[in-house]
């Protein structure tokens, strides 16, 4: 390629293209690769550390993925979201550990029953085996590394996101803060985890995740006693976790909760 006969608006998108995928295969490296082995059953996760004092204790971020990512390459969960935690301002700003686990094909990180008439949904009493694997993951994870445990928090996208609210219903003494974003829970364990802070995301035009779910929990839990935060993204579909991720004041409001 003779890039004198490039014209100069070719060249600099050229440029800014391998510049761009040159910083995320950067950002990428930074998560190492991980197993973690519970009971005879295995959780594929990356993991990306701070740069550690070893006087100091570091928030914990889990980070879940949506439908899309399931595997066993344990690479697909990084596609969207969790990439904004790694970048050098955020690493700079707000370092912590974060851990992006990968869900197996064709299973799930929630554990809700769903009334087909209505948006109803509802906790079933046991978490399915990925939220399992997960959960077990933290507790080594506090035991083994410098976790603040008063600094632990959840988000996920999509699939991911109804599986914050899982987790929050359903542990809601471990989470410091959540982040749900284009997900649902159910509304009834509202007064359960009115205790976590929590700023929900969705897109007004989302298909895929009716945004009532996510309007219906942040009344549910208004009612309750809390004051999440609701961002409804106006004319977006169900990419909402692109305005979501990359909120820095999110980011700000996130790293200052503490239990």
């Amino acid at each position: 390629m003779n890039l004198f006969k490039i014209k100069p608006t070719t060249l600099f998108l050229l440029i800014f293209c391998i510049t761009g995928v040159s910083l995320t295969h950067a950002q990428i490296s930074r998560f190492s690769f991980n197993k973690f082995i519970n009971k005879g059953d295995t959780l594929n996760y990356r993991q990306l550390f701070p740069d550690a004092d070893p006087l100091r204790k570091y928030p914990l971020i889990i980070f879940l993925h949506g439908s899309g990512e399931r595997g066993n390459d344990n690479e697909a969960q990084l596609k969207w979201g969790v990439m904004n935690f790694a970048d050098d301002q955020a690493m700079r700003m707000y370092p912590a550990f974060v851990i992006a686990p990968q869900c197996p094909a064709n299973m799930e990180w929630a554990n809700f029953t769903n009334n087909k008439n209505s948006l109803e949904m509802r906790l079933q009493p046991s978490p399915s085996k990925p939220m399992e694997l997960v959960i077990a993951l933290i507790q080594q994870l506090i035991k083994n590394s410098s976790i603040d445990t008063n600094r632990i928090y959840i988000t996920g996208l999509s699939m991911g996101g109804y599986g914050t609210f899982d987790a929050i219903e359903r542990y809601p003494h471990l989470f410091a803060a959540a982040v749900p974003v284009c997900g649902g829970g159910d509304v009834s364990k509202a007064s359960s985890i009115a205790h976590i802070p929590a700023w929900i995301f969705h897109g007004a035009e989302d298909a895929a995740v009716n945004p009532q779910l996510s309007i219906d929990m942040a009344g549910a839990l208004t009612k309750a006693g809390a004051h999440p935060g609701l961002t409804v993204y106006p004319g977006v579909g169900h990419f909402s976790w692109l305005g979501a991720y990359s909120d820095k004041l999110m980011m700000e409001w996130l790293f200052r909760q503490h239990k």
